[in-house]
């Protein structure tokens, strides 16, 4: 450790993202879409006039927010945009979940989670998922004094996902601080809770242009929620980076939202490959958690995860493995292409 540091750095653990292998692979590894996206982006991307470069975008990504609006059918001023879904949380986590209570989370999620929580002082609560590896909405409610409440759904790396029913059911519960709803892979079979926004003023919805809209490379991410939640996330933002979203990133986010037939076309086909691969996995004899997401969990009785991981990267495939005591045997697995995930199955066979 460097004697530079500040003791705030010095405790952290930092976010460990999936491995980007430089060499050429089947990557399952990191919950990217397999598809490219609209095609409007190309059209885009040729016509930028890179004379834009030398201005400062919109502050206030008012266009961007406006088209965002107009597909989930809310206001601008229930939206708000930023430099990938993590950004967004980030901000999220300063603007509400920084009281003298702890923050209620499942034990198992996404595991930027605790990063936010060490990096601005915030205190977990941490609540172990049910018996069918589901996050324990009823247990988040029933937590006394409170931050506020986070869970994904579907949940990461488990893939289950709440009715909106469940969600609104928590939200009757939860009404003194804000219940944040992490919906990265929602398009893939879950229901968005932003039909709730108007309902419920303390309910923030965040998502990403990574997944479904195949934009991983170019970090958009977004929020639905109330004016004053919206209100709140501008002023850290304004107060840490004004532009967070740039001039390109922010027409390619507008046509990628307009093209609806590109997106459920891609989002269709992941669902039924997923489907598809659930089914061969569990021939091969694997545990597979039910999922809503584009990846799948998996564990086979006969193999540790970590032999299967390394067999795995020997021929080529990446998936994810997470070294922990809970999770140690499972297996995080991208939903690919059909030739992609032909190969998987086929490396499976020659391993077990």
């Amino acid at each position: 450790m460097s004697q530079y540091w500040s003791p705030a750095v010095r405790e952290l653990t930092p976010y460990v993202p999936g491995e980007q292998p430089r060499e050429q692979v089947i990557k399952l590894n990191t919950n990217e879409n397999p598809y490219p996206p609209a095609p409007g982006v190309s059209e885009a991307l040729r016509n930028y006039a890179t004379d834009h470069l030398r201005l400062y975008p919109d502050p206030t990504s008012y266009a961007l927010r406006a088209t965002l609006a107009e597909s989930y059918g809310v206001s601008v001023a229930e939206t708000f945009v930023g430099n990938g879904s993590d950004e967004v949380l980030a901000f999220a986590f300063q603007a509400f979940f920084r009281h003298d209570a702890p923050l209620d989370v499942p034990s198992i999620t996404y595991s930027f989670y605790p990063v936010y929580a060490n990096l601005y002082g915030i205190t977990l609560r941490k609540h172990p998922l049910n018996d069918q590896w589901e996050v324990d909405i009823d247990s988040l409610a029933n937590a006394s004094e409170r931050s506020g409440v986070i869970f994904a759904n579907p949940n990461a790396p488990t893939g289950h996902a709440h009715s909106l029913e469940t969600i609104e059911a928590l939200l009757k519960r939860v009404t003194d601080r804000v219940v944040l709803v992490d919906e990265a892979y929602v398009d893939f079979g879950a229901e968005s809770a932003v039909a709730l926004i108007g309902r419920y003023p303390n309910l923030l919805v965040t998502g990403t242009f990574s997944k479904s809209r195949s934009l991983a490379g170019l970090r958009l991410g977004y929020a639905i929620g109330s004016p004053e939640l919206i209100d709140g996330l501008q002023r850290v933002k304004d107060s840490f980076n004004s532009y967070p979203v740039d001039s390109l990133a922010s027409l390619v986010g507008i046509e990628a939202l307009k093209d609806k037939e590109h997106f459920k076309a891609c989002r269709n086909n992941v669902i039924t490959t997923r489907e598809r691969t659930r089914l061969r996995l569990e021939q091969l004899g694997f545990e597979v958690l039910p999922s809503k997401a584009n990846f799948v969990l998996a564990q086979h009785p006969s193999f540790e995860g970590a032999q299967l991981f390394a067999g795995l990267r020997e021929r080529g495939i990446l998936v994810r493995h997470f070294n922990t005591d809970v999770l140690n045997n499972f297996l995080r697995i991208t939903i690919g292409t059909d030739d992609e995930m032909d190969s998987l199955i086929e490396a499976l066979e020659s391993l077990i």
